[in-house]
Parts: C-alpha cells; sequence; structure tokens
C-alpha cells in the first residue's frame, strides 16, 4: 500500500518515553543493538519471533537477538500478537485504523487479512475480533521500529492483542491463524511475532529458575506446559498467550524448532539483582533444511 493512501494511522502514544522520539536516534539505537547482537544459529526458515517488549534500553539488546535473524530476508506480512495491558471487555482486539505511526515511518496495516482472519475465528470457535481506537497498548508497537529496521523493503501488518490469554483462547486463534496463512499467496512469506516479557519484580535468583521453565516449555513447543507452569507458580509472563499461540501457529505450519537467541534480566541494566524483570527472545524455525546427496 502506499503511504500516502494511509490517512488514519494510529498515533504513537510511547514514542519518547519507550523508545526515542527523533528517527535517527531511533534507528541509531537499534543498528547499535543489531550490531551488538548476536546471529542465532538456527536451522530451515525462520517462521516466528518471541520478543520482550520493556523499554528500550532494558530489553532492546535482547530483543536485537532475534530480530537479527530477519536481516537478509523479506516478509510480505508480519502478523504481532501481545498482550492488552489495559481492561477491555472484548476478549481479542486490533487497531481500528489503517496504519501504525512511528518515528521511522508507517507501517499499513493488512485490513483486508484481518477481515479473513475475523471470518474464520467466527466460524470455528464463535470468537470475534474487536477494533479500538487509539489504544495505549505498548507491547505491541514497540516491536515496531525493529521490524522496520530489519526489514527495510517494507511489510504490512496484522496486530493482535490478546485480552483473554487462556488456552481456550489460543487454540482456536492458532487454527485461524493457520487458515489465514495459508490463504496467502505461496511466494509470500508471513512472520510471527509474539510480544512477552517474562518473571516480573522477583531476585534475578527466582526469576532465573522461573524463566528457565519457560524457556524449557517454549523450546518444547508445550502450550500445556506453558499453562500447567502458570497454575502451578512456576513461570510467570505478562504475554504467556501470544507466546503460546505463537508457538502453536507455527508448529501447525511445520516448524520444529525453537532456538533461544537472548536471555538477561534487567539487573544488566540496572545493577540492581533484587527486583528484576526477565527478558528473553527466541527464533522458531522450520528445522533443518533440506540436504542433497
Amino acid at each position: 500500500m502506499d503511504p500516502a493512501e494511509l490517512s488514519d494511522p494510529r498515533p504513537s502514544p510511547i514514542a519518547g518515553s519507550w523508545y526515542p522520539a527523533k528517527p535517527e536516534v531511533l534507528r541509531s539505537m537499534i543498528e547499535g543493538f543489531l550490531e551488538e547482537a548476536v546471529l542465532p544459529v538456527f536451522e530451515g526458515q525462520p517462521v516466528g519471533l518471541i520478543v520482550p517488549h520493556a523499554g528500550y534500553i532494558y530489553s532492546g539488546l535482547t530483543a536485537a537477538h532475534a530480530f537479527k535473524a530477519l536481516q537478509s530476508r523479506q516478509f510480505a506480512r508480519v502478523i504481532v500478537l501481545s498482550p492488552s495491558h489495559q481492561p477491555y471487555r472484548q476478549p481479542l482486539l486490533t487497531t481500528a485504523h489503517d496504519a501504525y505511526a512511528t518515528p521511522l515511518g508507517l507501517v499499513p496495516v493488512d485490513r483486508e487479512a484481518l477481515g479473513k482472519f475475523d471470518t474464520y475465528l467466527r466460524k470455528d470457535s464463535g470468537f470475534e475480533l474487536a477494533s479500538v481506537r487509539r489504544d495505549q497498548e505498548h507491547s505491541l508497537e514497540i516491536e515496531l521500529p525493529f521490524l522496520q529496521t530489519t526489514l527495510p523493503g517494507g511489510f504490512s501488518l496484522i496486530p493482535l492483542m490478546m485480552v483473554d490469554q487462556s488456552a481456550a483462547m489460543v487454540r482456536p486463534l492458532s487454527n485461524a491463524l493457520v487458515k489465514l496463512i495459508q490463504s496467502f499467496p505461496q511466494e509470500e512469506s508471513t512472520l510471527l511475532v509474539g510480544s512477552s516479557d517474562l518473571s516480573h519484580f522477583y531476585s534475578e535468583r527466582v526469576a532465573n529458575r522461573l524463566d528457565g521453565n519457560l524457556a524449557q516449555a517454549v523450546q518444547e513447543f508445550d502450550l500445556n506446559a506453558f499453562y500447567q507452569h502458570k497454575q502451578r507458580g512456576e513461570m510467570e509472563a505478562c504475554g504467556l498467550a501470544p507466546m503460546a499461540a505463537v508457538l502453536q501457529t507455527s508448529k501447525l505450519l511445520g516448524a520444529d524448532q525453537v532456538t533461544i537467541a537472548d536471555y538477561r534480566t534487567s539487573a544488566a541494566v540496572t545493577g540492581d539483582r533484587s527486583s528484576v524483570v526477565g527478558y528473553l527472545s527466541a527464533v522458531i524455525s522450520t528445522g533443518k533444511a533440506a540436504t542433497h546427496d
């Protein structure tokens, strides 16, 4: 879509606080993170990413380790799933705007794809997608400047914010996403991005234990383990369902490998190990590339 045709962008409520508002400063920060990050070693093609969503000074480097896997690749569409940190009556949200505005420009929203997704979801589950205007959700928007930097050829966005984070929402949502992705032309690649921070405000020792349980469940594509660990208080994540949905959808699309790209806590920046937030990034891929004798 021509950016000139985008007449109703969602204004950023977090530029200048969660990340820099000046384009040149923002781009320089992201490029610095990407240069410092180590490219994760994975096999096959990337299908999805799991990335944190704190302010860039805290989690930007961890996110960069996963986003670095996108460099020199192209995706026609990116589906970003995030939690909703604000209360809404509806269980699943998207934007009513035709684009997201960041300091790096406009990201067009694929409204046609959102309509198809809503149809698949309603038919199979009875859930429906609600559109909201001028939402304040940071956890979806904060991934966009990284995507704009690592995918300079452009992409259209399918934004989904989960109010209902139950397994009963994850399963039909994942099934609808599979149908949606399979409806696109085969030559048009789609990337899934799950946005989540991990444990909040424990000592670093406790955080490492809780976050280690989550990392293991992520690597095993184990949706049941996600919710069992959560119920038993053995792990914590504000975007549990977005991560689970990205993993479940990726698995249904043939992905069979999760590579942890980076893990650290806020203590790496603050030096305070008594009360930390955990950050993890990962690349979900199709596994071993085809080999030829």
